[in-house]
């Protein structure tokens, strides 16, 4: 009996079907910011590749530990994050293995209508008008960058002192804080929360020469190294496909 033809259909099967990957999910950690795209792109890989990728977001605190036993992909919200999410999973990857792979913008988030007329960062200096910011997260520093890059201290002593005190500790707080306070008049923040959260407020693009960015950067772990699939969702996040989810949720195609 000749084989032959048989061998060569089911290896045409075999190629078909793609990789043969584990049947256990493939485990995503990171913040809140990027979660949107993330969780979007998650679920169109899964469905494509019929496995599932589950996207745990938030505060570090809130999924650390469990990262520590499970986690194949971390990403974060700007480079201090990373940074971070390394000492706090000591040995989980290697710093120099992150790979930035989109920017935003930061932001003004005003009240829907837009009552104050608020049009670009100096009018946040305008006396009276209430700011909110965050001061940790992947917001560690963004407003005294955003307020010092004219290198004029006049307009970081005039922001200051419209800024609500202290400053939120992360997205999700100061997200709750503009809810609870409407008196908040500005949010200081990055365009994509004003992408997930359009009713609760309005964006107001940030004026050169006041514009910074920051990057969502993603790594592989050690355990995900082990798997195929990790690697090929974060090809996948920088696909074109890729690109045009994070594109849909405020981020910036290369």
């Amino acid at each position: 009996m000749n084989l032959r033809p048989l061998l060569a259909c089911l290896c045409a099967m075999l190629v078909a079907a793609g990789p043969a990957w584990a049947a256990s999910p493939l485990n995503v950690y990171g913040p809140g910011g990027p979660a949107p795209a993330m969780k979007e792109a998650a679920k169109r890989f899964g469905a494509l590749h019929n496995i599932e990728v589950n996207v745990t977001a938030g505060p570090t605190g809130q999924w650390v530990m469990q990262a520590k036993q499970d986690a194949d992909v971390i990403f974060s919200g700007a480079e201090n994050m990373m940074s971070d999410f390394a000492k706090a999973l000591p040995g989980a990857f290697d710093l120099k293995d992150a790979e930035p792979l989109y920017l935003r913008p930061a932001a003004i988030l005003v009240r829907p209508g837009n009552p104050k007329r608020i049009s670009g960062f100096r009018d946040l200096l305008t006396p009276g008008v209430k700011v909110m910011a965050v001061a940790g997260a992947g917001q560690t520093g963004l407003w005294e960058d955003v307020a010092g890059r004219t290198g004029d201290i006049a307009v970081v002593r005039a922001f200051r002192k419209n800024l609500l005190l202290p400053e939120a500790a992360n997205s999700a707080e100061a997200r709750q804080r503009w809810i609870q306070q409407p008196d908040i008049d500005a949010w200081l923040i990055w365009n994509i929360w004003q992408v997930s959260n359009p009713d609760l407020a309005q964006l107001v693009e940030m004026d050169e020469p006041f514009r910074i960015y920051r990057d969502a950067g993603v790594v592989i772990t050690g355990r995900g190294a082990a798997e195929p699939e990790a690697k090929a969702f974060v090809d996948y996040l920088k696909s074109p496909a890729g690109q045009a989810i994070f594109a849909k949720w405020g981020w910036k195609k290369p």
